[in-house]
């Protein structure tokens, strides 16, 4: 795809960055004293589906479809952003996997808005159809049926689905032309790897159970992290203070909700500098993870107005804005 293809799109994309909310909006929605306070100034903003509805996942799910349609009518190519959905994708799968093999139907459990629906998914696991799942996701979905089947075991299940979808997200980077690709997915593994090393650190899982879980990149050793998290939590931050994660040995010090804030925020770093690119997909791929993160930070001010957290608690799980 040419470059000169995306000189329209980012230049519309660069007009919907200024309804994106600055922290000095996201600073008004936290001094909300109530719900329905936050509730009424997100309608103000333009969130929701325009008929006043003050229900909050309907108004959230809408923003998320606003989003993919502006990336839809704009976007040259479409098959870019497919890396974006994989998560999604790999957890209709394992949706589907838990439904067929426990006969127990849940409400509500798939996302509809990628490759492959939850109907979809359920057929193909119901037939045992690996061969019509994408890349080496048949083989993953074989082998977590399989597991589940015969051990009934629903975290080694997870743990299979999530290594593949990290594995897929890895390799979409690799092919990728486009820099934020390659970047989205170093960073993706790379602290979905940190994760799975502090809580299993906290659980107290083997060095075997942390290698199966983790996946390969440029930026993490697997085989360090996990010994690491095998030794303790300070040498976790030990080995993360010689990588390009050093922030995080720093968060992880001061507390779990600083930690998980640290995770999103590193997302935030890689897709910055799209702010000055503006002949590339870049720009693109930048709005949906930031619409994708405003919506995330939304979510947790709400919640936390729902259950009466402080706002000093809140303020603690605040992602940084794009803006």
């Amino acid at each position: 795809m040419k470059d000169l293809d995306y000189t329209y799109a980012v230049a519309r994309v660069r007009a919907l960055e200024n309804s994106l909310f600055s922290d000095s909006e996201i600073e008004r929605l936290l001094a909300c004293t109530e719900e329905e306070q936050c509730l009424q100034l997100l309608s103000e903003k333009g969130w929701g589906d325009g008929t006043g509805s003050m229900d909050i996942s309907d108004m959230l799910k809408r923003e998320e479809e606003k989003t993919w349609e502006v990336i839809r009518e704009l976007a040259p190519d479409m098959s870019v952003f497919d890396v974006l959905s994989y998560p999604k994708l790999y957890h209709n799968l394992k949706a589907a996997v838990k439904q067929v093999c426990t006969e127990v139907e849940g409400e509500s459990i798939f996302y509809e808005d990628c490759s492959i629906t939850g109907e979809e998914m359920l057929q193909i696991v119901r037939n045992k159809e690996w061969g019509q799942l994408p890349g080496n996701m048949g083989e993953a979905a074989a082998e977590a049926y399989d597991t589940l089947l015969h051990t009934r075991d629903g975290q080694l299940c997870d743990v299979i689905v999530d290594k593949a979808a990290l594995d897929a997200i890895y390799e979409a980077g690799k092919r990728s032309k486009a820099e934020i690709i390659r970047n989205y997915a170093e960073s993706t593994v790379a602290i979905a790897d940190i994760k799975i090393a502090v809580r299993s650190q906290k659980t107290a899982k083997s060095i075997d159970f942390m290698k199966r879980a983790m996946a390969q990149c440029e930026t993490i050793s697997v085989e360090q992290l996990s010994k690491a998290a095998a030794a303790g939590m300070d040498a976790i931050r030990d080995y993360l203070l010689g990588t390009a994660y050093a922030e995080g040995a720093a968060a992880l010090q001061e507390s779990s909700s600083a930690f998980e804030r640290w995770c999103d925020n590193r997302m935030m770093e890689t897709i910055r500098p799209q702010k000055y690119n503006s002949f590339s997909v870049g720009p693109l791929v930048a709005y949906v993870l930031a619409r994708e993160s405003e919506i995330k930070t939304v979510r947790i001010i709400l919640t936390g107005k729902q259950n009466g957290f402080s706002e000093e608690s809140i303020r603690e799980r605040i992602r940084e804005m794009y803006v």
